[in-house]
């Protein structure tokens, strides 16, 4: 919002190697997809990282 963005990605890592969204993962990108909607900011994707590799959820159609 400082920089007034019109967009973000979401990303965070799981340290465990495990790439699947937990259900608090899904349940917080719908609640920034919502708040991104009344600041007029898109939410193109929310990344989940590990060491080997990551899990996109706009590529899973999760967005």
């Amino acid at each position: 919002m400082k920089a007034n963005a019109t967009s973000l990605i979401v990303a965070h890592n799981h340290p465990s190697g495990n790439l699947r969204p937990s259900s608090e993962d899904i349940r917080l990108t719908k609640k920034l997809k919502e708040a991104g909607k009344l600041l007029e900011i898109e939410v193109h994707d929310h990344l989940i990282v590990t060491e080997s590799s990551y899990y996109s959820m706009a590529e899973e159609g999760m967005m």
